[in-house]
């Protein structure tokens, strides 16, 4: 399922220092915030979009697309005739973390990079050892592709080529484990990106996508330790910016609205 438009015409708010905020990606915050509040478990039905609208005090238009989001992110799952649900997840160790995550809580972002970081950096350093020739061109065509995209300021393009990028670095490190992992890790980046961030680049990407180039290239010579480095200074980076721009949003003192 594809996400709203985001020239569609819903609501939206100042945040205080000229920038908008979407009302239905603040309806989607609120909606998971509810469900964690609720202490609703995976599986568990939620109230209609009626009653959602009442809960979160805001439209119903709004909540409309605001479920939109979560069903595309996989936070929910629409059956048509049944309800609306929290959304089963795939992988069993994430059950608790998957349907608990609240992509616009500081803290929680926080605790995210960190075990990204851990993740990714040994990732890097194993496909170093282990990357196969083929793996080795998916990576750095990845990072050329998000060079490119960059360098056209497409933000959606970019975001692909970072996924295949990192996913391709998680093939390479020759582990399921870690493989899966880093799939689950994206999952919940897309949430941060399109609830925490409202699509907020979150910086250059031209820097992301330079570091792209340098871990690949790192990857393909075999660097196991520069790897490391620079995958640990690429999430580092990220985990900044994010924390920055997420922070910025709480401080313009953004509240509800229908």
């Amino acid at each position: 399922m594809a996400l709203p438009d985001q020239s569609s015409p819903v609501p939206q708010r100042s945040t205080g220092d000229g920038g908008y905020r979407p009302g239905y990606e603040i309806a989607a915050e609120l909606i998971l915030e509810y469900i964690v509040r609720e202490q609703l478990p995976p599986g568990a039905r939620l109230p209609t979009e009626k009653d959602l609208a009442d809960e979160i005090r805001m439209s119903k238009t709004v909540v409309r697309e605001a479920v939109k989001i979560l069903s595309a992110l996989g936070r929910l799952s629409v059956q048509k005739g049944r309800g609306i649900y929290v959304a089963e997840p795939d992988a069993s160790p994430w059950r608790e973390p998957f349907s608990q995550f609240l992509p616009a809580d500081v803290r929680q972002v926080e605790e995210f990079f960190e075990f990204r970081l851990h993740v990714e950096t040994i990732a890097a350093q194993l496909a170093a050892q282990r990357a196969a020739p083929a793996q080795v061109k998916v990576i750095r065509e990845a990072a050329q592709q998000s060079a490119e995209a960059a360098a056209r300021s497409d933000l959606e393009a970019f975001t692909r080529a970072d996924e295949d990028f990192h996913g391709g670095i998680g093939a390479a490190a020759s582990n399921m484990f870690f493989a899966s992992t880093i799939n689950s890790v994206r999952r919940l980046q897309r949430q941060v990106s399109a609830i925490g961030l409202a699509g907020f680049a979150g910086g250059s990407l031209t820097v992301a996508a330079d570091q792209h180039v340098a871990i690949a290239e790192a990857i393909a010579s075999g660097d196991e330790a520069l790897a490391t480095r620079l995958m640990a200074e690429h999430i580092d980076m990220t985990t900044h910016q994010c924390q920055q721009e997420i922070r910025r949003r709480l401080l313009s003192n953004d509240t509800p609205s229908a």
